[in-house]
């Protein structure tokens, strides 16, 4: 069993309450291990999950892997106490293998169920860190997540004209951090609408406006 030096203790009593996922942008998951393992690297995740779907075990889930970095969620920095870290193993530019993608689907309903997390707590290294991270990618299936109840997905309200106020406004209810305009709108369309470019349009209304009503996260 792989174990990872790179952990703490959680601070300030908090306890999971998100899953982020990331992918490693690493040539193969051997080399991701060694990276989540080396001391001087300072960098681990509880989980690594292998092209091949073989997932290890880093971090003891009760334990704060350092995997997050600087960022929020819903108004709450120290991402790493409130979270559990997986790795899949993947250089960002492919699509994620099936028995992957599979491996995951077998680990999260566990973690979600031990920790008492949403489906809404499943987020990307993107969402909590917009400019800094662009993990897991525009190559990632959320949508396949949402179908089995292991994250979310908009159902667009329509007929929403283009309103940066509104979309800020919804955005950070939902629990995005406050950035500058282009930069949420590109964070946003990373994880809901990765092919798209252009100008704020109705679409993108409309997903944050389903997102923030349904899925409205409480702000410290």
């Amino acid at each position: 069993m792989i174990r990872s030096p790179n952990f703490g203790p959680r601070r300030d009593g908090l306890r999971p309450e998100l899953v982020v996922l990331h992918y490693t942008a690493m040539e193969s998951c051997e080399a991701a291990a060694r990276a989540l393992c080396d001391p001087a690297r300072e960098v681990s995740a509880h989980y690594l999950i292998s092209e091949a779907g073989e997932v290890m075990a880093l971090v003891e889930e009760d334990m704060r892997a350092w995997h997050a970095g600087a960022g929020a969620w819903a108004g709450r920095r120290d991402v790493n106490s409130r979270s559990i870290g997986i790795e899949l193993s993947n250089t960002g530019f492919v699509p994620f293998a099936a028995r992957q993608m599979a491996a995951l689907e077998a680990l999260l309903p566990g973690i979600l169920s031990r920790w008492m997390i949403p489906p809404e707590g499943v987020i990307a290294h993107s969402d909590m860190a917009p400019g800094r991270k662009i993990d897991p990618g525009p190559r990632f299936d959320w949508q396949r997540l949402a179908r089995h109840g292991m994250s979310i997905w908009p159902d667009p309200v329509p007929n929403l004209p283009p309103d940066w106020a509104r979309f800020r406004a919804d955005a950070e209810r939902f629990g995005y951090p406050k950035k500058a305009d282009d930069l949420l709108l590109s964070t946003v369309r990373l994880r809901f609408r990765p092919r798209h470019a252009g100008p704020l349009d109705a679409h993108d209304m409309g997903i944050m406006a389903d997102l923030a009503e349904r899925f409205p996260a409480g702000r410290a």
